[in-house]
């Protein structure tokens, strides 16, 4: 079944919303950290996952969901946000620490939480997994057709959170559907001597579930991949693993020397950027004119920019705001 040109074009100008997004953010976040790298100065502290280079995973599947489906996500969750359409202000207020920021500036980057779509994510690995499970049962009891999607790393499919919840998904046929982001590395650790199967997709079978594979950080591939699984979900078919072979162009945070890669691997990775491929594929389609796009990335850039700016006009909470919103 041919992909739908509004949804190629969603796809290509959200991945365009992510990239400038996280490129503005590879410069926001260094502000106040030099010349001596200090990770809790600047107009955002803390640590900063970015997701360049990963976009097809979130696209590809988020094409498919609605409000009333589920995310979770891990500790590097831009894109899935962006992605599932959280609120842009709010969740650069978040990062900036703001009041405004979507749980007042109290979460930061790694715990996001947006309720109204339910989005949420963590920077624990792999504890996103058992909650996509608790909201996939949860739709199953409701009688509704809603799907939970968990994005995890590679690494995370090494923990046991995510056996014993697919474990548990299988027995009880619940529409979820893992998406592993296979970008090579578990921060410094190559895939290749820390898992022992090629792909975590094959582990599927161990649960009796369906198990697909995208290689190349194919955004049209993991559009049909994702719908696939969506559909099996809606009707009640059980989970599914995805692995999409996706590339990471920047270090596991910022910061990272990076010494373990190879000096040519980005820029060999760079020269297989999925938006250019995409943009291109629209254009020789004739999916879409060079003006739209233009107007699109524009238009994109201009919601991000907004969204910064936003945040940076928002208040700092006050202190006695640290003693409200407690379990006690």
């Amino acid at each position: 079944m041919a992909i739908p040109n509004e949804k190629l074009v969603w796809m290509y100008e959200t991945m365009v919303k992510i990239r400038y997004y996280e490129e503005t953010m590879e410069e926001v976040y260094m502000e106040g950290k030099t010349p001596a790298f200090n990770i809790g100065a600047g107009t955002v502290p803390g640590e900063m996952h970015l997701a360049n280079g990963q976009e097809p995973a979130a696209v590809g599947i988020c094409a498919h969901l609605t409000k009333e489906d589920t995310i979770t996500s891990p500790h590097r969750p831009h894109h899935h946000a962006i992605a599932k359409e959280v609120d842009l202000n709010r969740m650069t207020a978040e990062m900036f620490g703001k009041e405004t920021g979507l749980s007042k500036g109290k979460g930061g980057h790694m715990h996001l939480f947006d309720p109204d779509v339910k989005f949420s994510c963590s920077g624990i690995v792999a504890a996103g997994i058992p909650q996509a499970v608790g909201a996939a049962l949860a739709a199953k009891k409701r009688g509704t057709d809603a799907v939970a999607v968990t994005f995890i790393g590679e690494g995370a499919a090494n923990a046991g959170a995510f056996h014993e919840s697919l474990n548990l998904a299988a027995v009880w046929n619940l529409p979820m559907i893992v998406v592993v982001e296979d970008n090579k590395y578990g921060i410094s650790v190559e895939k290749s001597v820390a898992t022992a199967v090629e792909s975590n997709h094959l582990r599927a079978s161990a649960y009796d579930i369906v198990g697909e594979r995208v290689d190349d950080n194919d955004p049209i591939a993991m559009y049909e991949v994702s719908e696939r699984a969506v559909e099996r979900a809606r009707k009640g078919e059980g989970p599914t693993i995805i692995e999409i072979e996706t590339y990471r162009f920047l270090g596991h945070f910022q910061g990272d020397p990076e010494l373990y890669r190879d000096e040519q691997e980005v820029p060999t990775l760079r020269e297989k950027d999925p938006i250019v491929r995409l943009r291109n594929h629209l254009l020789m389609e004739d999916i879409a004119k060079e003006a739209e796009l233009v107007e699109r990335e524009e238009t994109v850039k201009k919601l991000v920019d907004e969204a910064y700016q936003f945040a940076r006009d928002s208040k700092l909470p006050e202190p006695a705001a640290a003693l409200e919103d407690l379990f006690i």
